[in-house]
């Protein structure tokens, strides 16, 4: 007899799918930033899409996130900037101002910090 091939057959009811939970925040520069330098922006400085003073900023997830980060509407390089979790006096946003650059005070800033979730369908009926 010549060699077969199995074939298992499995079903489920539960199905999986990723879904991105996009989180935004805004402030406004206070003061000018020259050139070459760092200047960090504590999560509190920050307003949320509801126009909420912003508690802390969200962890991003490993390997399945990420943040972009918005100058005057503009999106901007992601080597000028670091971004660190965590509630005010801890969660910031570093940006780096590279040379030949400024930003002046009230350039509006916008830092998107996107995470994607799994969420679990079971389609199950009881």
């Amino acid at each position: 007899m010549g060699l077969k091939i199995i074939k298992p057959l499995m079903t489920t009811d539960v199905q999986i799918s990723v879904v991105p939970v996009v989180q935004r925040f805004f402030t406004e520069m206070e003061k000018s930033i020259p050139e070459n330098t760092t200047y960090r922006i504590d999560a509190g400085k920050f307003l949320d899409d509801s126009g909420n003073k912003v508690e802390y900023f969200p962890p991003l997830n490993l390997n399945n996130s990420y943040f972009n980060v918005y100058i005057n509407g503009f999106l901007q390089m992601e080597e000028n900037f670091a971004y660190t979790a965590g509630e005010e006096g801890i969660g910031n946003l570093l940006i780096t101002v590279p040379e030949g650059s400024e930003i002046p005070a009230g350039t509006p800033i916008i830092l998107e910090v996107v995470n994607f979730e799994p969420v679990v369908h079971n389609s199950r009926k009881n």
